[in-house]
């Protein structure tokens, strides 16, 4: 186990600056996910810390000794690939020992360490078995053991379910985080699922153009996203243009009432509501129509249509297509400049 720390990194490759600036601190035993579009600076960042590309700037530090210079196979790393890059020759015993025997180790201590390795994965059963014999879930556990079997204190995960259908995704993930858990090994986990970062992380990093633009456990990102951007990423999210008054919200000519806001400012901002935060009404509350009803299983996803455009709501009841309806705002954020307004710092910049 190991503490992560990364100091003003940044890196090109070609003429794109593809990670800029970047600063993180992972604690040890935690499990982190970077998450964020294609060509934010994940893979490249991890990459980095793995050693297989040098940064041009910055440190990378493991418990305050500097590595950025430290060669790949001198790291105390050991990474899971999205294509689990398995030996097809060797049936699996011999692809989680290969590691092993590249460290000359005794045939003792690598019969020992990969059964305790097959243990841990629940692939007892397959020691004989090769690669394509196996399920892609298999096949991922197979992968994971041959991390861990290195004993590393830093254990490095590239997009490791995207090549496994949603419900064995599911699956092998809660593998993933209970064997984490059980050992301990500080994970560094790539990702562009938002349900992956959010449901198995200690702490999520977003990137977004190679930016670290915010790093929060899962519930604070999704409760108090800082940008506009983190907002409509993270997460199911109506994001608004309109402006605060004394009785809520005034969209495109609409006052929608709001039990809730945090801020109070002058002049046009962008307001962003969680679809459980649009709740339906009997009396009061502003007018609008059901233009689409989905399904999801316990609840309903219905699509109103407004003034200010769609917007998404999630509801407990059933409510036909085009009925009339009366809703409410009971949370909203707002923003400005692409910030979030949050009420301490809205009030003190008064108060100063």
């Amino acid at each position: 186990m190991a503490q992560l720390v990364l100091e003003n990194i940044s890196k090109r490759l070609g003429n794109k600056l593809v990670v800029n600036d970047l600063n993180l601190e992972v604690r040890t035993g935690e499990m982190v996910c970077l998450l964020g579009a294609s060509g934010c600076g994940k893979t490249t960042t991890l990459r980095m810390i793995a050693g297989f590309l040098q940064p041009d700037t910055g440190r990378i530090l493991l418990d305050g000794a500097p590595i950025t210079n430290l060669p790949a196979e001198r790291r105390p790393t050991a990474m899971v690939f999205q294509q689990y890059a398995l030996w097809p020759h060797m049936n699996v015993f011999n692809n989680i020992a290969f590691g092993l025997k590249l460290r000359k180790l005794s045939k003792a201590t690598i019969q020992k360490r990969v059964q305790e390795a097959l243990e841990l994965v629940r692939l007892e059963e397959f020691t004989r078995s090769y690669p394509a014999q196996l399920s892609g879930g298999q096949q991922q556990r197979v992968a994971l053991a041959r991390a861990i079997v290195l004993e590393p204190q830093l254990l490095l995960l590239d997009e490791p379910l995207s090549n496994l259908d949603a419900k064995l995704r599911e699956q092998v993930r809660e593998e993933i985080q209970e064997i984490q858990r059980r050992v301990g090994i500080t994970t560094i986990f790539v990702t562009h699922d938002q349900d992956e970062a959010m449901s198995i992380s200690d702490h999520v990093a977003v990137l977004a153009e190679g930016r670290l633009v915010q790093y929060d456990p899962p519930a604070q990102l999704y409760r108090k996203p800082l940008t506009t951007y983190v907002a409509g990423f993270v997460g199911a999210m109506n994001l608004l243009r309109g402006s605060i008054s004394r009785e809520g919200i005034l969209l495109n000519g609409q006052l929608v009432p709001c039990q809730h806001i945090p801020v109070r400012v002058e002049g046009e901002v962008d307001i962003a509501v969680r679809p459980e935060d649009v709740r339906l009404v009997e009396n009061g509350g502003a007018l609008a129509q059901v233009k689409q009803r989905i399904p999801r299983g316990h609840y309903q996803e219905l699509v109103l249509e407004t003034p200010a455009g769609n917007l998404r709501s999630f509801i407990s009841n059933d409510i036909s297509v085009e009925a009339q309806v009366r809703y409410i705002f009971q949370r909203v954020l707002v923003y400005q400049n692409g910030s979030l307004l949050q009420e301490e710092s809205y009030a003190q910049a008064h108060v100063s």
